[in-house]
């Protein structure tokens, strides 16, 4: 399974996750990287400047893989998509 590493980026700053996560696909990691900024949003807020923050998501070689901005973990997706036909 790869491993994919959550950095955090607040403004300049750049905190590293260096363990990361071992996950299936990229869409797991969007998941985590979803529920980590909703997590962080509240307990800690809708502090401006973490509404300016993104998750760095990285594979093994440092690649930046997703780029998660925290005020998109704010708008409700849908669990599963209904089709009409």
């Amino acid at each position: 399974m790869p491993r994919y590493f959550f950095n955090t980026r607040i403004g300049d700053e750049l905190i590293d996750d260096p363990e990361g996560d071992e996950l299936r696909n990229l869409d797991r990691a969007w998941e985590v990287a979803r529920a980590m900024i909703r997590e962080l949003l509240k307990t800690e807020g809708a502090q401006p400047d973490l509404l300016k923050a993104v998750i760095e998501v990285t594979d093994d070689e440092g690649q930046i893989v997703l780029e998660f901005p925290f005020t998109e973990a704010l708008i409700d997706v849908p669990a599963r998509r209904v089709t009409k036909h």
